[in-house]
C-alpha cells in the first residue's frame, strides 16, 4: 500500500514579493529550498497564516541568501506581501516506509534566513 506523508515543510515564512504577470509558481531562496530538501518544479501547498488561503504551485529557485518568497502569476491574488505562509510538500511512499520516514522541516528567523 502507497500513503502519502509530510516530505518538507518550511514553516513560517515571509512573503517578500508577489508577481502578477510572471508565470504561476512560488520563488524561494535557493537556501531555504536546500534546507527544506524541496527541489526547483517540485509541487507543493502554500497556506496563507493570514487569510487561510491554501494553494498549489511548484517551486522556482530564488537567489541563494536572498530570504525571497514570491507568489508568482494568479497565486500573487491570494497572499498578500508580508502575509506568512507555511510552504509544504507530501512524498508517496510505502506504508511501512513511512513508519520510520523523517520529514525535513524548517523554522526560518526573521527575514527568511537558517
Amino acid at each position: 500500500m502507497q500513503i502519502e506523508v509530510l516530505k518538507s515543510k518550511i514553516h513560517h515564512v515571509k512573503v517578500t514579493e508577489a508577481n502578477l504577470h510572471y508565470i504561476g509558481s512560488i520563488t524561494i531562496d535557493e537556501n531555504l529550498m536546500d534546507a527544506a530538501n524541496l527541489i526547483e518544479n517540485e509541487k507543493v501547498a502554500v497556506l496563507d497564516i493570514e487569510n487561510g488561503e491554501r494553494l498549489e504551485t511548484y517551486v522556482i529557485k530564488g537567489t541563494r541568501g536572498s530570504g525571497m518568497i514570491c507568489l508568482n502569476g494568479p497565486a500573487a491574488r491570494r497572499v498578500s506581501v508580508g502575509d506568512t505562509v507555511i510552504v509544504i510538500s507530501y512524498a508517496r511512499m510505502d506504508f511501512e516506509a513511512a513508519k520510520t520516514f523523517k520529514p525535513s522541516i524548517i523554522f526560518p528567523k526573521a527575514g527568511n534566513t537558517l
